[in-house]
């Protein structure tokens, strides 16, 4: 059996080596390497339920801008949310956000399934539409439980409480002095915040916020806990 570690995959996170530090596994998903868990604990299911980070930065995204681009990707079988800073779950478990009237984010599902961002990047875009190439500008971390809000009320002047921030609700703001992007989509009954920001700041980010979450016991947790929270009703 081959032992997947970051240095034999074609692409690999900012984030590998604080993985590595903390003893991560690492699994495949699709053409992704990602951190299946950590250590040899069963306990992250159950406290990604109360505070989580994940890293997702290697699964699939993308992005297009221009007046046309929410008109041509509708043409693509991308259902479009209605207003800016709302995302909307697609039928094949992606997720579009729309960041203004002409700037659409796409990403993969948390199986990493790349199909609806393949299908897009493999299409020569309309007039009006230009490409954002997502996967090399940015970041995509994700941050579990019922803690969140609280733990984000310390890096971020946004009001993240379930009762304010609402499921499908994006918003363009700073956390922990990085300009990010913030999308609600749940997992299940488990809160979910998911963050795109400069990739180059990423390492930063993820002290950050372990740090902020250390006062609630939270954890990094790896995608097996994540797909347990995607699986409860």
């Amino acid at each position: 059996m081959i032992e997947l570690t970051p240095d034999k995959a074609l692409r690999r996170s900012p984030l590998y080596r604080r993985h590595l530090q903390l003893n991560a596994q690492f699994e495949q998903l699709g053409e992704a390497l990602v951190v299946g868990a950590y250590g040899d604990t069963g306990m992250e299911p159950r406290l990604a339920i109360s505070l989580g980070l994940a890293d997702l930065s290697c699964l699939p995204r993308t992005g297009f801008k221009g007046p046309g681009a929410p008109d041509w990707a509708a043409t693509q079988g991308v259902e479009i949310p209605s207003a800016p800073n709302t995302a909307l779950a697609q039928a094949d478990g992606s997720m579009v956000a729309k960041l203004s009237h002409q700037e659409l984010l796409i990403v993969s599902g948390m199986q990493g399934d790349s199909g609806l961002v393949d299908s897009l990047n493999q299409q020569i875009p309309g007039t009006g539409v230009y490409s954002l190439p997502r996967a090399d500008s940015h970041s995509w971390l994700a941050v579990t439980g019922l803690l969140a809000a609280e733990m984000f009320s310390k890096i971020c002047a946004i009001d993240l409480r379930t009762h304010k921030f609402a499921q499908g609700q994006v918003a363009q703001t700073s956390i922990a002095k990085i300009n990010g992007i913030i999308v609600r989509q749940d997992l299940g009954t488990t809160p979910c915040f998911h963050i795109f920001s400069d990739i180059a700041s990423t390492e930063f980010l993820w002290d950050c916020l372990l740090d902020a979450m250390e006062e609630h016991q939270g954890v990094a947790i790896g995608v097996a806990a994540i797909r347990s929270l995607d699986a409860t009703e």
